[in-house]
């Protein structure tokens, strides 16, 4: 059945995107992205010793069939072809035998940005959809320096998705997208409120390819049981990494005091001056982070946490050291 990707929401032109009056710690430029590309091979996010070469189809597959490399060998049966006949084993065996090998594909990586209005917020270091900027921009170019194709999903009231595309190309394409999704000056209207964390998953389920890797960036704000259900459908398909967006309010409450608050076009007033309020307002941070880190342990995915007044760059390089075959769940402590 053909698949069909929906056409991106139109992006700006590159000079409105690259925003000069805005610091690049509340939104990144094109060029502050672009320049990632320098950090690329520093990183590795492959499984150890599944990449080939530094090709399209480079990546050894989970299946069976005609590569390569010998896997094994198995009975003959009706229809395979008889120049691989393992005539050894054969012999040996007294059935006749046929060879098998690992196949090589293409891994396209796709990454999924969910940045709700939550995800322009910070108050140290940079907003968190900074962060996340910086923190994909650095995977696309690792994925363009090992000849990987780059898809993606991105959600901030609308879904937005590219195709699995090649090359450098596919990389600045995608920077486009994450810039002009990144705006804060458009980040906080209201139809932004109308799309889900759980909502941009069924999507990503439903356009991701079987075997790709695929990365979750986000604060995961919005994440519940039907989170976990569609996690779940993309991790029995894929190889699925999540890398949390934490800001430090998050690991312990401001001084006691009174806060403005902006909620959406509207302003509230958090009251942190008594003990019971701090409280309150720590235990409702340590259960959120307590729910992703139990969710995503059950589900079998990779969890790392990138906190916004820290490097991107040394994080993700420290994250994705060795691999990411097994959950990296790290401790808020840490």
């Amino acid at each position: 059945m053909a698949r069909h990707w929906f056409r991106p929401r139109d992006a700006r032109d590159d000079r409105a995107a690259e925003g000069p009056a805005l610091n690049p710690a509340t939104w990144q430029r094109i060029a502050d992205l672009v320049d990632l590309q320098r950090h690329a091979s520093t990183l590795d996010f492959q499984r150890a010793g599944s990449a080939k070469a530094q090709l399209a189809g480079a990546h050894a597959s989970r299946f069976r069939g005609r590569g390569m490399d010998y896997q094994e060998s198995r009975a003959y049966q009706a229809g395979d072809d008889v120049r691989h006949m393992d005539w050894r084993v054969t012999a040996r065996t007294g059935t006749a035998q046929i060879k098998l090998y690992q196949e090589e594909r293409e891994r396209p990586i796709l990454l999924f940005l969910d940045l709700h209005p939550g995800m322009f917020f910070g108050t140290k270091g940079m907003l968190k959809s900074a962060a996340a900027a910086r923190a994909a921009a650095l995977i696309a170019w690792a994925a363009v320096e090992r000849g990987d194709r780059l898809g993606a999903v991105l959600t901030n009231g609308a879904h937005c998705e590219l195709p699995p595309r090649g090359g450098r190309q596919g990389a600045l394409q995608f920077i486009r997208q994450v810039v002009a999704h990144t705006d804060p000056r458009a980040a906080l209207d209201a139809a932004h409120a109308t799309t889900s964390l759980d909502s941009g998953l069924a999507r990503l389920c439903r356009v991701s390819r079987p075997g790709s890797q695929v990365f979750l960036i986000g604060d995961f704000a919005g994440i519940d049981a039907e989170s976990g259900q569609l996690i779940h459908r993309l991790r029995r398909r894929n190889d699925v990494v999540a890398l949390q967006i934490v800001d430090p309010i998050e690991l312990a409450p401001p001084p006691p005091a009174r806060y403005g608050v902006a909620i959406g076009s509207g302003r509230r007033v958090l009251d942190l001056r008594s003990a019971p309020a701090r409280l309150a307002f720590q235990a409702h941070f340590d259960r959120h982070h307590r729910d992703v880190d139990e969710l995503m342990r059950r589900h079998g995915v990779a969890l790392s946490r990138l906190m916004t007044d820290q490097d991107i760059v040394r994080q993700v390089r420290q994250l994705l050291a060795g691999g990411i075959a097994r959950p990296l769940a790290e401790s808020l402590a840490a």
